[in-house]
């Protein structure tokens, strides 16, 4: 039987140093006559927000700055009133890839006639709703190029996600300037972020000849960039490398998906509130030990992307290297190693790994399949 890849991002790109200034040109494009910016508190009182309202003009516009990290349903019902409210018509987020999930959850939502839960899963958005622009102001999400907005329900303990093409933003703004003034926590979280996103789309059993070359080309810039950038923040040239390769793993995982790794960060960042990308970066090179087996040439090709020189090796020697490289890249930019670094009780793996295991959306993706016994030895490996 043959097999199809379909290939789906936003539905026009602009990405460089000058991209935020094409807004001007986007929004009558788009027949949007008063913009709801979508953004948290911090980005406007660091001035970031500023950058864009200037491409306004003298637009009518609102701004919803209640955006918080690792987001929950509860703000997208709030940003939605405030959307029907001021009688907007179209969004702009602003921000990370908190900000971008909420402008795309509010898409989605304020054009359904039902509960916002009932949009969770896939394809359960049945409608185009307003249109919407996404700026990134970090370089790791993605968020700008996918058709997914993932929020928590802290009731639930539980990450979920809105998955549908409508989600796709009309426009994405990406410039490096966006996030200098990004802190380097945030730096060093959401490019780790980034780079699970190209190593899972790399090893995902949906990956394609289009989402390898993105994806490998995204671990290769990541690897350069991301010390540089988190050492120097204001480095424009490794800035402007980290959003580039932030867009191409965005595009990459877009299309491949993600497997274990996320599937494993979302009850360990549901229930102890740590952020997604550090979630991640914690788990990374345990879940990549763990596929090995099942993907060692592809191991073996992402270590010489991180830099490893694999000429005279073996694949699995090749791949050995390719978890101690992914493992050195996450401590050089300070990313506390071990779930116990943040109290995680010992007692909450077996129900962790338990939950971890029915996120079939994303296990089905990895190369390797895994059981909650499986799961729950990682967890207790990266403890």
């Amino acid at each position: 039987m043959m097999s199809t890849a379909a290939f789906k991002i936003a539905n026009k790109l602009l990405t460089g140093q000058g991209a935020v200034e094409q807004l001007a040109h986007e929004l009558p494009r788009l027949k949007i006559d008063n913009p709801l910016i979508v953004t948290d508190a911090i980005l406007i009182k660091s001035g970031t927000v500023e950058h864009v309202l200037k491409q306004l003009g003298e637009r009518a516009y609102g701004i919803f700055d209640g955006v918080e990290p690792e987001p929950e349903i509860a703000i997208v019902e709030a940003c939605a009133k405030v959307f029907r409210d001021g009688g907007h018509d179209g969004l702009i987020g602003v921000g990370g890839g908190s900000a971008i999930d909420i402008a795309k959850a509010v898409a989605g939502y304020v054009g359904h006639d039902g509960a916002l839960e009932e949009l969770f899963g896939v394809d359960q958005v049945k409608r185009k709703g307003p249109p919407l622009i996404a700026i990134p102001t970090t370089a790791g999400t993605g968020s700008e190029v996918t058709n997914v907005s993932i929020l928590s329900d802290k009731q639930a303990q539980l990450k979920k996600g809105i998955v549908s093409d409508y989600l796709l933003p009309d426009v994405a703004l990406v410039s490096p300037v966006m996030t200098l003034t990004c802190p380097r926590s945030v730096t060093a979280a959401s490019g780790v972020d980034a780079l699970v996103h190209a190593v899972e789309s790399y090893l995902s059993v949906n990956a394609s000849p289009i989402t390898d070359a993105l994806a490998i080309g995204a671990i290769k810039l990541i690897a350069k960039a991301l010390p540089k950038a988190y050492a120097n923040p204001a480095d424009l040239r490794a800035r402007e490398d980290m959003a580039t390769a932030s867009l191409m793993a965005g595009m990459a995982f877009g299309n491949a998906g993600v497997g274990a790794v996320h599937a494993l960060a979302y009850p360990l960042g549901g229930r102890f509130n740590i952020a997604h990308g550090v979630s991640n970066a914690l788990l990374l090179p345990y879940v990549m030990a763990w596929n090995k087996l099942a993907c060692v040439e592809r191991m073996a090709e992402i270590a010489a992307a991180l830099g490893v020189q694999t000429h005279s090796l073996s694949d699995k020697a090749a791949a050995d290297l390719a978890v101690e490289a992914m493992a050195e890249l996450c401590a050089s930019v300070d990313i506390p190693k071990g779930m116990r670094s943040f109290n995680v009780p010992e007692d909450a793996i077996p129900a962790m790994a338990e939950e971890a295991s029915k996120i079939d959306r994303l296990m089905r993706n990895n190369p390797r399949r895994l059981t909650a016994g499986d799961i729950e030895q990682i967890y207790r490996a990266a403890y």
